[in-house]
């Protein structure tokens, strides 16, 4: 059983980020160029074995307004507004070809949004055409979609598996009808049962569900309801997300009230009781707030120390470069990062003038390289050899990292480290503060710094 001390949790809950990057994204600038960003592809095409590919694309559109959302969304019934943004993604699809040699095949797909679900099933077919003849494919290519199950038909789950999907990623947030009505998602257990089933029928490998704690009326005893459910429901990996409430970030979510929501000590109550029951389950915890079966390929990657992270969280293709298409995609290429526009306009004014739609992004430095190496392994592998990092880069581990091995000292008396014969080693409870961990090792914070533009570690 999973043991999980609150005490320690409240100490540690402060801000602090998600390392989906690094450096993070509010790093990156505007002197980050699209001719920057292209002279990294052509860097990487050269390279002796250039990286495989793992490609996302953006569909931002939403049917109705979720008010817990903090996805880059737009709300729209207009086709016609769809349509003219598939036709600029092809375009997008059509410039990068053009950049990125053909040997280089794709590993990773995935689909996000917004509601990628909110095409209509022709439309799904014809974008998957379009991509399949424009990349290549392993056979063993893992594809994914986020799908919405309001407004679902099996038609739109047979477009998807007939055009190579192979998982899906369904947001169920809780059953409890009460909280759904308050967030403006009212989505019966019975629909996303049914959706479950024919994901099954039509042979997908595998199932996600995404969970929500902190939303308002939930309480451990209300939410202990959900959580049972979705056991039943017996989805592949889980990740149970923490509603960060930002009405001056994202304005809409000032329709919910804070006095509806569950207090701090509450949220770690159902915290705690979630994490509890999966583990009681036989799910293992993978970090930070995901879950998987233990026959699952994050499970498996965990394991053999194959684990990675980027911009859609946990992943199996390390070493893949990311390719995100759409307004908002951030690229992860060699040593560099790229954000898209984020206004439909200058992103079909981009891609009218044949110009790469990049509005920011950032070229790492050789600490910077050193860095996201060091922290991707705290947060992926939750072990660091030091010998092997020296060797890698060449320095000194104690000398280069001597401010963050100083702010172990209070992780290893509170059992969330250890430290022996130069390894660093994360417990079972650590790994639900990782991000707390990783932060030592970030080159651009200070600890004693307002990290306030990031959301709780907790």
């Amino acid at each position: 059983m999973f043991n999980i001390d609150l005490d320690l949790i409240k100490k540690y809950d402060k801000p602090g980020p998600r390392y989906t990057s690094y450096p993070t994204a509010p790093h990156f600038n505007e002197s980050f160029t699209p001719e920057k960003y292209l002279d990294e592809i052509i860097r990487t095409n050269n390279e002796k074995n250039p990286p495989d590919l793992s490609l996302y694309y953006h569909l931002p559109f939403c049917d109705t307004l979720c008010y817990f959302c903090g996805c880059n969304m737009i709300i729209t019934r207009n086709r016609d507004r769809i349509k003219d943004y598939i036709k600029y993604l092809k375009n997008e699809i059509d410039l990068l070809r053009t950049f990125i040699v053909p040997n280089r095949k794709v590993v990773q797909l995935h689909w996000g949004g917004g509601t990628p679900t909110h095409l209509d099933p022709d439309e799904i077919s014809d974008l998957i055409s379009y991509i399949n003849k424009s990349f290549e494919f392993k056979p063993t290519a893992e594809e994914g979609c986020e799908i919405d199950p309001r407004g679902l038909t099996k038609e739109h789950l047979e477009a998807l598996r007939n055009g190579g999907f192979n998982r899906i990623s369904m947001g169920v947030q809780d059953f409890n009808e009460k909280v759904q009505v308050a967030v403006n998602r009212v989505q019966p257990e019975d629909m996303t049962r049914q959706v479950v089933s024919w994901v099954r029928e039509l042979g997908f490998q595998s199932i996600n569900l995404d969970l929500i704690y902190g939303l308002p009326f939930q309480s451990a005893e209300t939410f202990a309801k959900t959580v049972d459910a979705t056991i039943n429901i017996s989805p592949d990996r889980v990740a149970v997300f923490n509603y960060a409430h930002v009405p001056w970030m994202k304005k809409h979510m000032a329709l919910i009230k804070p006095e509806d929501l569950p207090t701090p000590e509450e949220k770690l109550q159902i915290l705690k009781m979630t994490i509890e029951k999966l583990t009681d389950a036989g799910y293992v915890f993978i970090g930070m707030d995901h879950f998987a079966k233990p026959t699952d390929e994050l499970t498996v990657a965990l394991r053999e120390k194959k684990l990675y992270r980027n911009f859609q969280g946990y992943s199996t293709h390390a070493g893949a470069d990311l390719y995100s298409m759409g307004i908002t995609g951030i690229s992860q290429i060699g040593k560099a990062y790229a954000q898209n526009v984020k206004k439909e306009k200058e992103y079909f004014e981009a891609l009218n003038n044949e110009t790469l739609p990049i509005e920011r992004g950032v070229y790492l430095t050789e600490d910077d390289v050193l860095r996201r190496h060091v922290i991707t392994k705290v947060m992926c592998d939750f072990e660091l050899d030091f010998d092997s990092v020296d060797k890698k880069f060449g320095i000194e581990f104690e000398k280069y990292f001597g401010k963050g091995l100083e702010g172990m000292v209070e992780f290893i008396a509170d059992g969330l480290v250890e430290i022996k014969n130069r390894k660093l080693a994360v417990t079972e409870m650590g790994r639900l503060l990782i991000r707390n961990i990783a932060l030592n090792f970030d080159g651009y914070i200070e600890r004693k710094e307002d990290t306030a533009r990031y959301s709780r570690t907790v």
